[in-house]
């Protein structure tokens, strides 16, 4: 450091320039320096459905060290969630009930929330010895709980119960034309 402040002030205006220039460049040249890498092969593969591509080739090359008791273990997670019918959420449970009519009430109970509360799904359920009937499709709570305070006022006995529910629809962006 102490070299450049004594050399500096040395030079005349030109040399100056000249100097700042050069040093310039190569700053720039080291701050602007980029890796490249070669390119990928362009071996890709559409999945099942054809709405999505996968590329393969990179997985050929790839060694991964690992307990195989992990590789076990993935391949029976990925076959427990294809037998899934849907994700984890929540749902609000109105009705249960284990009584000898137990189904033609919690039926009743599904037609009576329809007519009052058509815009949500409602899922009637057996698990023995219980008939139940569960409102909605929510990913988290809270989007449950939105429900639940709507509908408090009517079914006082609601509640909110983790469960699988149907996959969300995708929402599309609408795409309006200009009139003209």
């Amino acid at each position: 450091m102490d070299f450049w402040i004594i050399f500096a002030p040395s030079l005349n205006g030109k040399m100056k320039i000249i100097f700042l220039v050069i040093s310039g460049f190569f700053l720039f040249q080291t701050v602007a320096a980029q890796v490249t890498f070669p390119s990928m092969p362009d071996t890709m593969v559409s999945d099942t459905s054809g709405n999505e591509e996968i590329n393969l080739s990179i997985l050929d090359n790839l060694d991964i060290n690992h307990d195989r008791r992990l590789e076990k273990m993935l391949k029976w997670h990925v076959e427990n969630n294809k037998k899934r019918d849907g994700i984890d959420g929540f749902r609000v449970e109105i009705f249960f009930s284990s009584a000898l009519n137990a189904k033609e009430q919690a039926l009743n109970k599904k037609k009576e929330f329809l007519s009052k509360y058509p815009e949500h799904d409602v899922h009637v359920k057996f698990t023995a010895p219980n008939f139940r009937v569960r409102v909605g499709d929510f990913r988290t709570r809270n989007e449950a709980l939105k429900l639940h305070k709507q509908i408090q006022e009517d079914y006082p006995g609601a509640f909110i119960v983790p469960d699988i529910i149907n996959f969300p629809l995708l929402k599309t962006e609408k795409k309006y034309e200009r009139p003209d």
